[in-house]
């Protein structure tokens, strides 16, 4: 489970799906995939999260590696470059950001 604090020494990526109602359920069933078959497996990854809106149009998923270029590895492999040609199909956009934690609050 992700843990958002300050002075964790991690890379965050926030990434925003857009979607419609009718692909949603897929496009989660496809991330679900990647990060049980795939993602959670590679060198630097730590946690991550899905949420889904009300309405079914976005999918936001929250990340944490060890270190920028573990993510940017991930992302570059060949698994993964065929894994986000799927997911393109399924949706209008994708955004993966990377972020630096500036606050945390419990």
């Amino acid at each position: 489970m992700p843990k958002i604090s300050k002075e964790a020494d991690l890379q965050t990526v926030i990434t925003t799906f857009e979607m419609t109602p009718g692909t949603c359920q897929d496009l989660l069933d496809a991330l679900n995939d990647a990060y049980e078959q795939f993602i959670s497996k590679q060198p630097g990854f730590i946690a991550a999260g899905l949420h889904v809106n009300d309405a079914q149009t976005r999918i936001a998923n929250y990340s944490q590696w060890q270190k920028r270029e573990d993510f940017q590895a991930m992302l570059r492999s060949d698994e993964m470059r065929e894994r986000n040609r799927k997911i393109t199909q399924l949706c209008r956009s994708f955004e993966p950001v990377m972020y630096d934690v500036m606050a945390a609050f419990e």
